[in-house]
Order: structure tokens, then C-alpha cells, then sequence
């Protein structure tokens, strides 16, 4: 259809240049996350077509402002795209092999994937160690956040995640059929992550996604305690990326989260 009719194309895709690995990475993570839609998960921007020039042709979106029952649909679904699962903690999408990539598209980072038994050793290994090794002088507190977590003290006995993976508001879109994913880098954790992402920089009606997402997920009362150690995905990400503030902020959530 795109061949005889080009113009078609521009009209229903948008053109994105994400060339080599990276590309491929991004087209593998929203294969995954387009098959859990199709069991009732969220939507996405999925990936009509690439090309040898390295675009990815991804649906289109038309914009829409969000209301209350969109945010609370797009809870429910986000927690049915998370029970879609994972090979392990720390496993790529299906089919994919090696490390992924995280962070803004200028300053790609690697992900170093890796299967784990445990959420809490996965968090340790591939997520929080690499992301302080690339902060200098690190963040204090990681060392013993990291022993913490290795031992097991933040394990809850839920099965891996079929996570977005960089869910701040920037990759949540919103059309007039709802919520719709884009940018993920997706791999098995643990569903609180993607909620710990959206706390960072907010959403729209943040408080009626997380209700609706806690209801279909099933999460025990206190849940919400749990989000800083959540949060420190993104808060090591931008320390390893921007340094900064973030550096500050990430230690003194380790130091909360060290209380719990």
C-alpha cells in the first residue's frame, strides 16, 4: 500500500532515525510491548516499517488531552501489559540478545542486561552499579543500598515485569482512543518501576493512574512507600547522564530508602 500510494505513508507514520543496534533495540522493545497489547495492555507507536537508511516508520499519534477515565484506563491497561511478564528479572525482549540501550537518544547508555533469580539482585547488577560507576565519586550510600538489596530486603515474590522501562511523562502519549507508548527500553523488573518513572516529572492525574494500576495489579496497602527505591532508576539515570542536582537528589533518596 505504502509503495503505490506514498503519500499514505506521511499521513499514517512518523519518521524517526535510529540507525544500527540501537534502532534495532528500539523496534525489538516495542514488539514487545505491541504483543502485550494485543492482550489488553497499553498501546503503542509500533514499528510499520524500517529502512535501510535506518528510519523507523512508527505509527502516528494524534494528540488529545487526557481526562480522569483515560488516565485510569491507561493504569488498568499498564498493568496487564506488566503481567504479560518476562523471561527472568533482568532479560531483554523476546528474542533479543546482549545489552539494550537507556537514557536520551544523544546520550545513549548501555543497559547491561542480564537474567537474575531475584528483582532485588537484578536492581543491584544491571540497573543502580553501572549507572553509579559512571558518576564520579558515585553516590553515597549505593554500597550498602546495594548489599541490601542482594540480600533480598526489598524482594516481594513477584514475577518479572514486562516493563516499560523509561516511563516518564515524555514516552506517554495521549490520543483520543487513550494512552499510547513510545521510546521504551523495555526488559523484565518489577512494575513499581515504571510507576517510580511517572513520579519523577509527574502526569496528568498521576493520583487516578496509580489507583487504577494498584486495583488491577493487586498491590498490597503501603505500596507507595516503596516508590523512592523505584524512583532511583531514573534519579541514577540522570546522575550518570547530567550529574548535578540529580547526584544530590538520588543520594538522599538512597538515605530514605535505606530507613525503610
Amino acid at each position: 500500500m505504502f509503495t503505490t500510494f506514498p503519500h499514505l505513508v506521511e499521513a499514517t507514520t512518523f519518521k524517526k532515525h535510529n540507525p544500527g543496534r540501537p534502532g534495532a533495540w528500539e523496534q525489538s522493545c516495542l514488539d514487545w510491548l505491541h504483543d502485550a497489547a494485543g492482550h489488553g495492555g497499553v498501546p503503542v507507536a509500533g514499528v510499520r516499517a524500517r529502512t535501510d537508511a535506518g528510519n523507523l516508520l512508527l505509527r502516528r499519534v494524534t494528540s488529545a488531552r487526557p481526562d480522569a477515565p483515560a488516565a485510569e484506563e491507561f493504569g488498568r491497561r499498564l498493568a496487564v501489559t506488566h503481567a504479560s511478564g518476562a523471561a527472568s528479572f533482568g532479560s531483554g525482549p523476546a528474542g533479543w540478545h546482549g545489552p539494550g540501550y537507556q537514557g536520551p537518544n544523544d546520550s545513549l547508555l548501555e543497559l547491561p542486561l542480564a537474567p537474575h533469580p531475584t528483582w532485588g539482585s537484578y536492581y543491584a547488577d544491571v540497573v543502580l552499579a553501572p549507572l553509579a560507576h559512571r558518576v564520579p565519586g558515585g553516590i553515597r550510600g549505593t554500597d550498602l543500598l546495594l548489599e541490601r538489596l542482594t540480600m533480598g530486603d526489598f524482594d516481594d515474590g513477584r514475577p518479572p515485569a514486562r516493563l516499560h522501562g523509561d516511563l516518564w511523562s515524555g514516552n506517554l502519549m495521549w490520543s483520543p482512543q487513550g494512552a499510547v507508548l513510545i521510546d521504551p527500553s523495555s526488559h523484565g523488573g518489577h512494575g513499581l518501576t515504571d510507576l517510580g518513572f511517572l513520579s519523577m516529572f509527574g502526569a496528568p492525574h498521576l493520583d487516578r493512574i496509580f489507583d487504577a494500576y494498584a486495583e488491577a495489579a493487586e498491590l498490597p496497602s503501603g505500596w507507595r512507600e516503596l516508590l523512592p527505591l523505584h524512583r532511583l532508576h531514573v534519579l541514577y539515570l540522570h546522575a550518570a547522564v547530567f550529574g548535578g542536582g540529580y547526584v544530590a537528589e538520588a543520594a538522599s533518596t538512597v538515605r530514605h530508602v535505606l530507613s525503610l
